[in-house]
């Protein structure tokens, strides 16, 4: 005989009944436990959820009270169930259900649950995406567009939108180009693959602009190095200090890729003295330098850095995208190629654009022109400072031997560690649920020289709401002072 119970959803908070069977032969404690195991693991349980009260479920099953405690009690020593005076008993958050088997293809996609607290550098807010005025821009841009932007796309990008960028890069970046020279592509890692294209180490790429060995900063992103790898470009790191990349250290290379207004993850601009060297180096080298301007209009507690290729438009290419400044999920960014490198790049990138949606380009061109673009950079320059703020508040205030740095700019800070506690404190806060990365994961694989252990914390990704709670999370797992 299999007793089956079926509870009440309203009780318990989750939206729909959940079916456990009891065994009639045998250990009611046993079965209790193993049926409410087994709808944890297999995530018919979701972590969080509130279980009824003991009584309830036992009167529900005609068992003993204590059965169900017992059973309770079990689980909880277990690590499946939690309980706490006043919350009632909960299943885990760190109970993980059953993974499906690889081989056996599900009947319709599941959704993955995120972390809870996400705290990772270089996202957005994403609720923050101005909706309204793009849909606005969008409306008009569909309007006003002629019939032939309908047809195969310009590789170089709309006139349109090359033209808005043109003017507000001059304005608000310092760049000194003409529409002409402005190559639309999809983002960043984009622009890498028109300029590097995939060949030979040290060789011409196929499909490519450039050649290496290419001058890296000592901490960069992992997947920019990787993508460069697979194109068989030889980076070099340079050494890091407080004024930013050493660029005396750049010899034989052929280009140094730099992000100059606000190092990428350290923090800081690019020393004036060193920026002024990185463009003697590349005038006496015939080499170029590529300037990943990548949050250049979130400052914060300084003068605005203008950009590096307002030094010298023929050696410099400047690379910019929306990624941060309005959403990832729009692929619109764009270089600004000195005069020799605009037919290369545009054989490189083929007779069609393929990348960046023309109607997505139309609207950005409206966006900028018309200055939504611009309120909407000081509204998120206005919050993600507010956040900074709350982030170095609850530091000082939860956990003051922790020095944080990198802040003056951009989405993300730096937290110095205690020596030897990064690798565990990474560990702890993916176990409470809170993702970040470590500061090493960030550090070229042949750079001679450490930062020390460190976090790097986004405090831009969380909503509004959730923001206290991330931070409250983070302090609880910083290292004790």
């Amino acid at each position: 005989m299999v007793e089956s119970w079926v509870n009440s959803a309203e009780r318990i908070g989750i939206g729909a009944d959940l079916h456990l069977e009891l065994p009639g032969p045998g250990s009611r404690r046993a079965a209790l436990t193993g049926a409410l195991r087994e709808a944890v693991r297999s995530g018919r349980l979701a972590p969080g959820t509130r279980l009824p009260p003991y009584r309830s479920l036992a009167a529900d099953l005609g068992v003993a009270r204590n059965t169900v405690a017992d059973a309770y009690a079990e689980l909880v020593a277990e690590g499946w169930l939690t309980a706490r005076q006043g919350s009632g008993t909960r299943v885990a958050e760190r109970a993980e259900p059953l993974r499906r088997n690889p081989r056996t293809p599900a009947k319709t996609p599941l959704r993955t649950r995120g972390p809870r607290h996400d705290l990772r550098q270089g996202a957005p807010n994403a609720s923050a995406f101005p909706r309204a005025a793009w849909t606005a821009s969008y409306r008009r841009a569909l309007q006003a567009a002629p019939n032939e932007a309908f047809g195969p796309g310009d590789p170089a990008g709309r006139p349109e939108l090359r033209r808005a960028l043109a003017e507000y890069l001059a304005r608000a970046r310092g760049v000194r180009t003409e529409p002409d020279r402005i190559v639309i592509c999809s983002g960043f890692a984009h622009a890498l693959r028109l300029l590097f294209g995939r060949g030979t180490r040290d060789g011409p790429a196929a499909g490519g602009v450039l050649r290496g060995p290419l001058g890296v900063e000592g901490y960069g992103l992992g997947f920019h190095r990787d993508l460069l790898a697979a194109a068989g470009v030889r980076t070099v790191p340079l050494p890091l200090d407080e004024h930013g990349a050493r660029v005396d250290a750049l010899g034989r290379e052929r280009a140094v890729l730099l992000t100059p207004a606000h190092q990428f993850p350290t923090g800081g601009p690019l020393h004036p003295e060193r920026r002024a060297a990185v463009i003697d180096w590349a005038r006496a080298r015939g080499a170029v330098v590529l300037e990943d301007d990548y949050d250049g209009e979130f400052r914060y507690d300084r003068r605005p850095v203008g950009a590096l290729q307002g030094l010298d438009p023929e050696r410099v290419i400047h690379i910019g995208s929306v990624s941060k400044s309005l959403s990832p999920a729009l692929r619109l960014g764009w270089m600004v190629l000195p005069q020799r490198y605009v037919g290369p790049v545009l054989a490189a990138k083929g007779e069609r654009e393929a990348w960046a949606s023309v109607l997505e380009q139309l609207a950005l061109a409206d966006f900028v022109a018309g200055g939504s673009y611009d309120r909407h950079v000081r509204r998120m320059r206005q919050q993600y400072r507010r956040r900074r703020d709350r982030l170095v508040a609850a530091l000082a205030a939860q956990a003051p031997h922790i020095e944080v740095t990198g802040i003056a700019a951009g989405l993300h800070a730096v937290l110095r560690l205690p020596a030897g506690t990064e690798r565990s404190t990474v560990k702890a806060a993916a176990w409470q649920g809170i993702a970040l990365d470590g500061l090493t994961a960030f550090r070229h694989p042949r750079n001679p020289t450490a930062a020390g252990d460190g976090l790097v914390v986004g405090y831009a990704a969380p909503a509004e709401h959730a923001y206290g709670a991330a931070l409250e999370a983070l302090c609880g797992v910083l290292p004790p002072g």
